[in-house]
């Protein structure tokens, strides 16, 4: 088997620093990537940061291998959430391993790659639904009577916002614009760890339901 202890490295490993570029969607990569430490962000980055995160991987763990296998080019961009120890397989040498793998083994992992690639792809569909729209989708679905006023609904932020952007596929950051935004049109009230639903048709409106 194709295994990080089975390989003969070309080269040491490579340590980054949180914020750095491992891969680029779209971007056929010279290398595959063995991440052995340290945990890194996937999703749809704009101008070097991610704005819609699909999920995060911690080490040690190959960062994208679906690709090498496949022959494709990235469906996501990576940025190293923390500092990563990693090492880079040239990728030649990757896809003679997988060459000198039995035939039943190589099919195995071309069908499990194009799964984790179909899912992939199904997960960047969703992202092209707008981030308030999502918002708006996620408080009616855990929306709950509110208990200062009665006859009204309310969200209990029981997560932190960080795991809550990270359900919806958004970075923390753009999780706190889209609030902000939510509450300037007057959609929704409150801040801290309670969010009150002022206009349940116009969240409803916001996210096409």
């Amino acid at each position: 088997m194709l295994t990080p202890t089975s390989i003969d490295w070309p080269g040491e490993p490579c340590i980054l620093q949180p914020g750095t570029a491992l891969m680029r969607r779209a971007e056929p990569a010279a290398h595959v990537i063995h991440i052995e430490r340290g945990r890194v962000a996937l999703g749809i980055a704009e101008n070097g940061a991610l704005t819609h995160q699909l999920g995060m991987i911690e080490g040690p763990c190959w960062l994208d291998a679906t690709c090498a296998v496949l022959g494709l080019a990235p469906l996501v961009d990576a940025i190293a959430d923390s500092e990563v120890k990693l090492r880079r397989m040239p990728l030649a040498d990757f896809e003679a391993g997988v060459r000198a793998l039995p035939e039943a083994a190589r099919s195995v992992l071309r069908d499990v790659a194009r799964a984790h690639r179909q899912q992939t792809e199904l997960a960047v569909s969703r992202l092209a639904k707008d981030a308030e729209a999502r918002c708006a989708e996620w408080l009616l679905r855990h929306a709950e009577p509110a208990q200062d006023a009665p006859g009204t609904l309310a969200v209990m932020l029981r997560q932190r916002k960080r795991m809550i952007a990270a359900q919806l596929g958004i970075a923390p950051e753009t999780l706190s614009r889209v609030l902000r935004h939510l509450r300037e049109r007057s959609l929704i009230s409150g801040s801290g760890r309670v969010l009150n639903l002022l206009d349940l048709n116009g969240l409803r409106a916001l996210a096409g339901a």
